[in-house]
């Protein structure tokens, strides 16, 4: 006779009052923990920094390199779960900690996302449209690669790029040699130039059970590739806005994805959809979701890998969001209470991080009637900074 199989158990939630440990101490840990300790939970945080932004709102910090496997299993002794907040934590110290407790989202979809070939690769294996790529580890094979995607293209390296570094445009194969010698001789991807009609991103949680909820996609403006402004509802044909929605849960899937993940995507002038990257943590385009969805995008990440129900990611009216840089510290502090009389806009800043040209100290997040309305609104409150 066969016995019938026993149901599947519910995946353990971890609830409130549990420890969620942290790997790295920047920005988007900072935001992580503050929404983790809003939902009764402890914080501890691993990083090589000390006093990190994440460290400040944390019950506890553990100041030490991921190389240093001795401290990582300690600090995966002393909590429930953990999660990272930025790419370039090294796999074999997911590794060990994964030994302990659990680590979401998982080293395998770190490993695949931290490595540009790797996630191309990834990408066109399942079928999802990116641009025309092509890898290379000399520069004989780059040589090749631009030779074989044509120019203009986008040469990347292959690992630890962000905001626009390790790119480099190369408009004819004369450059090639320049540019490698630029990104130090290191593995490349080279991806065909796209005219771009729109940027666009989509952020999504999987939880442990297999539940996805998508925010509505948004649009996103880059000033020197860093990002300058976020809107939503994108401008973007209803059909885009779907299968970029479509898209992302094909990646969720796979990857078999516990956490939140942004999707970014190209939308060309033709019409044409591209996944340009993976993010496998919350995102800076996702910032809006703090003040403007009825779940943030951090408070989402704390509920996937507790395995508790995912919150609703509605974003009832048009919101907009400007990045606050560096660049705002150059002729001394600026003007925080001009910004602060607007009182439809809500300002955050990321902590002790040192001002300087370039880097995110901040943004600011606005709704409004209408998507022109709320943009307005959050560039009329970073222009009084300046005042």
């Amino acid at each position: 006779m066969t016995l019938p199989h026993a149901a599947a158990a519910p995946p353990r939630v971890i609830g409130p009052g549990a420890v969620v440990g942290v790997l790295g101490g920047g920005q988007l840990g900072r935001m992580f923990a503050v929404a983790a300790r809003r939902l009764g939970y402890r914080v501890h945080t691993f990083t090589p920094d000390d006093d990190s932004p994440t460290g400040q709102v944390s019950d506890l910090e553990i100041t030490a390199s991921y190389e240093d496997l001795d401290a990582l299993r300690t600090f995966a002794g002393g909590v429930d779960v953990v999660t990272f907040e930025f790419e370039n934590v090294p796999i074999d110290s997911i590794n060990i900690v994964e030994e302990f407790v659990p680590v979401r989202p998982s080293a395998v979809a770190l490993h695949t996302a931290q490595q540009r070939a790797r996630e191309k690769m990834f990408l066109a294996d399942r079928g999802v449209p990116t641009a025309p790529f092509a890898a290379a580890d000399t520069l004989d094979e780059l040589w090749d690669a631009v030779a074989r995607i044509g120019t203009p293209a986008v040469i990347k390296t292959a690992a630890f790029g962000y905001d626009g570094m390790g790119q480099h445009t190369v408009t004819a194969p004369a450059e090639v040699e320049r540019i490698w010698t630029a990104i130090g001789h290191q593995e490349a991807v080279v991806e065909k130039f796209i005219s771009l009609q729109a940027e666009i991103s989509v952020i999504a949680a999987r939880g442990v059970d297999g539940a996805v909820a998508e925010y509505p996609p948004f649009e996103n403006r880059h000033q020197r590739h860093i990002l300058d402004l976020t809107t939503t509802p994108a401008a973007i044909p209803p059909a885009a806005a779907k299968q970029a929605t479509q898209i992302t849960r094909t990646v969720l899937e796979e990857l078999q994805y516990v956490g939140v993940l942004c999707v970014e995507f190209f939308l060309s002038t033709d019409g044409e959809l591209l996944v340009n990257e993976l993010a496998p943590r919350p995102h800076n385009s996702g910032h809006l979701t703090i003040d403007a969805a009825v779940t943030s995008q951090f408070e989402q990440q704390v509920r996937a890998v507790c395995g508790l129900p995912l919150g609703s990611p509605e974003v009832p009216r048009p919101a907009a969001m400007a990045n606050l840089l560096g660049d705002l510290w150059v002729d001394g502090e600026p003007n925080w209470a001009a910004a602060c009389r607007f009182h439809e806009v809500k300002l955050h800043l990321y902590g002790k991080t040192a001002p300087r040209p370039g880097r995110k100290m901040g943004h600011l997040t606005a709704t409004g009637r209408t998507v022109q309305e709320a943009q307005d609104r959050v560039i009329a409150a970073r222009d009084a900074l300046l005042i």
